[in-house]
């Protein structure tokens, strides 16, 4: 597959691509003769695992850091085991941080919901009073 359509298949930039490669993150993808990048299937697998795992929040960095160890072999896994859990803690961490907020929210919009419902209601008396 050629930059533009890995791009639209996996709603990831061109550039973004690139720099994945730049950095690390994709092997020195293939190139044509004509020197256009030929994405195969284990660099798409790679792209997916890239992907996902940043929108979950793992650092580029830690990704790095993972495929670098990867690439090592198999005596690496539990170097990458432990980099993974860590990365697994932080993410548990943010989420109950949103959670929390969430929840905080959620009390703040019900204080609101009670707060106009009592408004309502005065506005309702004060109405019903007046028309007497």
């Amino acid at each position: 597959m050629k930059i533009a359509e890995v791009s639209k298949k996996y709603e990831v930039s061109s550039d973004t691509l690139r720099y994945y490669e730049r950095v690390g993150l994709l092997r020195r993808v293939p190139r044509n003769a004509s020197g256009v990048r030929e994405y195969g299937e284990a660099d798409c697998a790679r792209i997916e695992f890239v992907k996902c795992m940043r929108s979950a929040g793992v650092p580029i960095e830690a990704l790095i850091e993972y495929l670098e160890l990867y690439e090592q072999g198999d005596e690496t896994a539990p170097r990458r085991k432990a980099l993974l859990v860590e990365q697994r803690d932080l993410i548990q961490q943010r989420i109950d941080a949103m959670r929390e907020g969430l929840n905080r929210l959620n009390a703040k919009i019900d204080s609101y919901e009670t707060v106009m419902m009592d408004a309502e209601r005065g506005m309702r008396q004060r109405e019903s009073g007046n028309a007497d």
